[in-house]
């Protein structure tokens, strides 16, 4: 086993879960919040929900879920190298995609409009509402129950949502604080203003790395780009040129995947030396020292967040402003547009468990309740609905 450095998340000394419960003879806390993640209905959805490409594009494009394990892969391995708890990074890379609705992004700005007169839509937020409510499989209360590290870590993997004196900042500043997050922290307070782990870090790192690598793999598969395109890229470039030289006429989907392989593996080096050299320089002796920091330890190198940022810009540019992919996003966003206001209008036309007695509720009230049935929603599911109840003629 690798060795726990003093800085990781003690599952020991867990700060606990909402509901209390016994502990398991068999399995520290983080590893029980992992299992029940992966048991939970908003996991296997996953399945059907995509990122960028629809799911009748074809079955080799990455969907949510796909993408959650491949973030689960690196978070483990920077996890392990950096000497954190693997359990907890684990349990946070595969909660991090929860709250997403149909049709990735798309979907979560269509929501964002349609609650825009109360209080708009935040993945982040959703998710957190996701495991803490709209999850109802215990007999005793709903949600997961998951531990007080891994909700931080859920709320708060990119950063404080809060200054010191509560007031928000970062990208909340102008919107303020997700009133969802808002109300679960005033009742089991998740220190909004510090950081989180080390592992709910890695975790978001971890994050970032799959998508710059999948990205380009799925687009050049899409046809959107073309490698040659790759070739200005900083660090990209240079792989590129390695591969050839060492293979070459190499086949092109084989210099595809040699080319996102040795991406992976130079952007998870980066990071952990970049890590390594912050922790060993501020020296937490607790997971508390590390939440205190006030800044990130686990990230990229200057240079890197340079890469990251040029290739984030190229897959704006060539992939997801391509116009293939935004007539199908726009398509999408109908979808979800057209679903709100037919169940905002019409909560009977939901199943009954959601819809029941949702006409009585508040505006508010109700908004939120049909934005949590269209969030949980598959692509397939959303798109069979729509045709449901907005039938061709």
């Amino acid at each position: 086993m690798a060795r726990r450095a003093p800085y990781a998340a003690d599952p020991a000394a867990s700060r606990g879960r909402f509901h209390a419960e016994p502990e398991s003879a068999t399995r520290s806390p983080f590893r029980r919040d992992a299992d029940r993640i992966i048991h939970s209905t908003a996991f296997r959805r996953l399945k059907h929900k995509t990122q960028v490409f629809v799911f009748h594009e074809g079955d080799h494009y990455r969907t949510r879920l796909t993408h959650t394990l491949e973030v689960t892969q690196i978070g483990r391995a920077l996890g392990r190298t950096l000497g954190l708890d693997e359990d907890l990074v684990e349990a946070l890379a595969l909660a991090h995609d929860l709250g997403h609705p149909p049709f990735g992004h798309a979907g979560e700005r269509a929501l964002d409009a349609c609650l825009a007169d109360f209080g708009g839509f935040d993945h982040n937020a959703q998710t957190l509402r996701t495991v803490t409510a709209t999850e109802r499989r215990h007999p005793e209360f709903d949600g997961l129950n998951l531990c007080w590290e891994t909700l931080e870590g859920i709320v708060k993997h990119n950063g404080p949502l809060t200054d010191p004196e509560g007031q928000p900042t970062g990208k909340y500043q102008e919107s303020g604080v997700p009133q969802t997050i808002a109300d679960f922290s005033a009742t089991f307070d998740l220190a909004l203003w510090s950081h989180a782990s080390a592992e709910a870090q890695a975790a978001a790192i971890a994050d970032d790395i799959a998508y710059d690598a999948h990205d380009l793999d799925d687009g050049l598969r899409a046809e959107l780009f073309d490698i040659s395109d790759l070739a200005g890229l900083p660090v990209l470039g240079g792989l590129l040129r390695e591969v050839r030289d060492q293979y070459p006429g190499i086949e092109p989907p084989r210099l595809t995947y040699e080319l996102v392989r040795r991406l992976i593996g130079r952007l998870i080096e980066d990071v952990v030396g970049e890590s390594a050299r912050r922790l060993g320089a501020a020296a937490p002796t607790s997971a508390d020292e590390v939440r205190a920091a006030g800044a990130p330890m686990v990230g990229f190198s200057a240079l890197m967040v340079g890469v990251d940022r040029a290739i984030k810009e190229f897959l704006w540019t060539n992939m997801y402003r391509h116009p293939r992919v935004v007539r199908v996003m726009e398509e999408a966003e109908v979808v979800v547009r057209d679903l709100f206001a037919r169940y905002f209008v019409s909560p009977q036309d939901m199943p009954p468990e959601w819809g029941e007695g949702l006409q009585a509720l508040d505006a508010s009230w109700r908004a939120r309740q049909v934005a949590d049935f269209i969030a949980g929603m598959t692509d397939r599911f959303a798109l069979q609905e729509h045709g449901r109840l907005f039938p061709k003629p």
